[in-house]
């Protein structure tokens, strides 16, 4: 009996190693078919963006890049329709996503102004993100803890150069800095971190992001901007000035855009009951579109249990 019990074990333990084994063996290669589909999506975003500028200047919510992606069959693509029969054991992959607009948010980098070897913190900036934080009901104590840690992080001076913070990448590493991770959730939809100072894009921008832009536009005459907007899109920025003369002077192509060149590429692709999501910042110069970074949250995939 305790032969027959060491056999059993060793045989159930053999197993299990096995079947782990071809478990991992099919995650790995379920993740590199993903991040090969989701390079090919982010590469078919790119020549969208291309060929918006070759099309126009203005970037606006009604162009076709601005038009989400909703859950599709990938073969969808090759058939035609969506209702295509597939084939039984054929690869069953569903991709969406969508491109936004990262200049149709106020950008933390802006608040640094760097003059010669002179480094501060842009006054008008400031004042729109104290705004900013008081629409949404955040604690202005960790906008003031940010914005001494950005001015210490961009500081020129050699002698502080080793107790010198990194500078942030992106907007979630802004928590080096003194935001709370509640706080980044409710600034997400509004604020964005870019490698440079970029104008606020007025044909994109939402309604909190335009009452926190211009000094003096509260928050209903905000929405009923972006009602207009929907419309008919700002084709300058002096649109906007003509119809809301009181925050004209506040116009400046420093500050305020009806184009963008900073683009967010988000992609999620189900295969085969994983799933890998894909999030990118893509730079459009002219009509070159290149991508800046691009991060992937892990593979998951339910894996069944052994009973």
């Amino acid at each position: 009996m305790l032969t027959v019990a060491l056999v059993a074990s060793i045989s159930a333990a053999a197993y299990w190693q096995q079947w782990r084994s071809l478990q991992l063996e099919q995650t790995a290669r379920e993740r590199a078919q993903s991040l090969w589909l989701l390079t090919g999506a982010l590469d078919w975003s790119r020549l969208i963006l291309r060929e918006d500028a070759r099309a126009s200047s203005v970037d606006h919510l009604a162009e076709p890049w601005a038009i989400p992606l909703q859950e599709t069959r990938l073969s969808s693509f090759l058939t035609g329709a969506e209702s295509a029969q597939i084939d039984e054991g054929a690869l069953d992959a569903r991709l969406s996503g969508g491109i936004s607009d990262a200049q149709g948010k106020l950008n933390f980098r802006n608040l640094i102004e760097i003059t010669g070897e002179q480094v501060g913190l842009a006054a008008v900036e400031r004042q729109s993100f104290m705004r900013l934080f008081a629409a949404l009901g955040l604690p202005s104590t960790e906008l003031q803890q940010l914005m001494q840690g950005l001015l210490a992080a961009y500081d020129t001076d050699p002698a502080t150069a080793a107790q010198r913070l990194l500078r942030p990448q992106r907007l979630e590493q802004l928590v080096w800095f003194g935001l709370s991770r509640q706080t980044l959730e409710r600034l997400a939809p509004y604020a964005s971190w870019l490698p440079e100072p970029t104008p606020l894009n007025l044909n994109t921008a939402s309604a909190l992001a335009l009452h926190a832009s211009l000094a003096g536009l509260d928050l209903g005459q905000a929405q009923a901007l972006v009602a207009q907007r929907e419309r008919q899109h700002f084709a300058t920025i002096a649109e906007l000035g003509e119809r809301l003369p009181e925050v004209a002077a506040q116009l400046k192509p420093q500050r305020h855009a009806v184009s963008s060149r900073y683009f967010r590429v988000r992609g999620l692709l189900q295969i085969d009951g994983a799933t890998l999501e894909q999030d990118a910042l893509v730079l459009r110069n002219g009509i070159q579109v290149r991508v800046l970074w691009r991060a992937h949250g892990g593979l998951q995939r339910q894996i069944p249990v052994l009973e």
